[in-house]
């Protein structure tokens, strides 16, 4: 099987940004990871797009990869339509990857875009409603709110309005922890704070303000015991890459190629909420150390998937970085801040930097190769050679229906 490369990388900044279309997104992050790479549109065999609200929002059910690629200026080759929640974006990646691994393409893009904002805050809410067993959502919550069952709010104020069913779902998970293992609130302020920090050093984040943990502490909670800062919002972006092998790198000279060691995809839904050993994210991240022929100590850097703070807690546990339930305790020593023995989410993580569903795991990968390279700026971690991401998407279970891990090396 031949080595496969990141051979160009790009990412749009994300936001809000109601005078672009996901048409404007995708091509702005396919030329520029074209441009990154020193290739033509002509010279990619295959591509991979990724998105999940354009159904919803916009009512482009079917083939919206041709639709927005044909803007790109990206057509003749397969296009493959690619959905899989949050973690469509590194699914993605993952059949690029899996497309040049086996000889099926010299050259492969793939590409995430979301628009997500619209005039009508139900259609954009209305989004996370299909990313679990839509039949089964009473029974589940209910399954999640007797985990939680005894942790509660010391000061109750009542929870803020209109929000994704996933925060109510974060916040029940953490509840657990918290009755299980001890973690605290402020400890999830900890994470929050950390990656408000990081985000300020990033000029493609959604927010760039640094933040105290007192800061989060006392903002505006969503659903106990997160508060707004804890909690990702809504975004519009784009992220794509370009992946290819060993031959077709040759062939472009210029480019900065990052080696894929690792690319994983896993499902989840089949455990006891107990069985954290065997959870998905954690079972996908073992399979990847194993492809790669490396552990969570030879790490240099990470992007988790923190669609909440509790998020990258438990994500922080699950690629080996502390022991189950230890993931709070981590994060408040200060081992996962930039300078620290494994910063996490450098580039602000989903809470600041933002979580356009279909982009964001290309965004990590963006962040990692950006890091692998040395271009990172203020916020790049010292030697960094060998970089790691998890993205989740979706719920099935007491998990994550899909978790994608994807190891870089410089």
């Amino acid at each position: 099987m031949r080595e496969v490369y990141v051979a160009g990388i790009a990412m749009t900044p994300f936001g809000k940004f109601l005078d672009k279309s996901v048409k404007d997104l995708t091509r702005e992050a396919v030329q520029g990871a074209l441009r990154d790479a020193g290739a033509k549109a002509d010279d990619v065999d295959a591509a991979f797009f990724a998105n999940t609200t354009q159904a919803v929002i916009e009512g482009q059910y079917l083939v919206p990869g041709e639709v927005a690629l044909q803007a790109a200026g990206i057509n003749g080759m397969p296009i493959f339509n690619v959905e899989n929640a949050c973690a469509s974006g590194s699914s993605a990646f993952h059949m690029a990857y899996a497309h040049v691994k086996a000889g099926l393409s010299e050259m492969a893009l793939a590409v995430g875009a979301e628009k997500m904002y619209d005039a009508d805050k139900a259609k954009s809410f209305a989004v996370f409603r299909g990313a679990w067993d839509v039949h089964d959502g009473g029974k589940t919550m209910a399954m999640l709110g007797n985990l939680g069952a005894g942790v509660s709010d010391p000061q109750p104020t009542g929870d803020n309005r209109q929000r994704s069913e996933f925060m109510d779902i974060y916040a029940e998970l953490a509840k657990y922890h918290m009755k299980r293992f001890g973690m605290t609130q402020r400890q999830l302020a900890a994470v929050a704070a950390k990656n408000h920090q990081h985000s300020a050093l990033n000029a493609l984040s959604q927010y760039q303000n640094a933040m105290s943990i007192e800061e989060v502490l006392q903002a505006r909670r969503i659903a106990w015991p997160l508060t707004l800062p804890m909690c990702s919002p809504i975004s519009d972006g784009a992220a794509a890459a370009i992946v290819c092998s060993e031959e077709a790198l040759q062939r472009l000279g210029g480019a900065r190629p990052v080696k894929v060691l690792a690319s994983v995809l896993a499902t989840g839904g089949a455990r006891g909420p107990e069985e954290l050993e065997r959870h998905v994210c954690r079972r996908a991240a073992a399979s990847a150390y194993e492809m790669a022929g490396l552990g969570p100590e030879d790490m240099s850097v990470a992007e988790v998937h923190d669609a909440t703070a509790f998020a990258e807690v438990l994500q922080s546990e699950n690629l080996g970085f502390a022991e189950i339930g230890g993931g709070g305790a981590l994060a408040e020593s200060g081992a996962t801040t930039l300078g620290g023995r494994i910063p996490i989410n450098p580039s602000g993580g989903l809470e600041s930097k933002g979580h356009p569903l279909g982009a964001t795991g290309l965004g990590q990968l963006y962040e990692l190769a950006v890091q692998l390279r040395g271009e990172a700026g203020p916020r790049q971690v010292e030697g960094a050679r060998l970089a790691i991401a998890e993205n989740g998407g979706g719920f099935l279970g007491i998990e994550e229906a899909v978790a994608c891990i994807t190891i870089l090396a410089r």
